[in-house]
């Protein structure tokens, strides 16, 4: 059971970082959205372009992380069965 817990919780540890990371790794907070400036090409004047995407925050890999090290405190807790 010991080794179950410390497997669980470094894959979810390694999930975790792995989804911030390739979903936009974002340092602030969590976005649903994108905004970016594009130029119209006749007036050549600036507008603001909204478009949805999802980018993680550090909330979220620091909640994964610390669900990940309260697994793998558990683990220190349970008995391993006798041989």
């Amino acid at each position: 059971m010991r080794q179950k817990l410390r497997l669980v919780a470094v894959l979810l540890a390694i999930s975790c970082v792995s989804a911030w990371f390739f979903l936009g790794a974002n340092r602030g907070w969590t976005r649903s959205s994108e905004t970016r400036m594009e130029k119209d090409p006749v007036t050549e004047i600036e507008f603001p372009i909204v478009k949805k995407r999802f980018s993680p925050g550090v909330e979220l890999l620091a909640g994964g992380l610390f669900v990940a090290a309260g697994l793998a405190a558990a683990s220190m807790f349970v008995r391993s069965k006798p041989n």
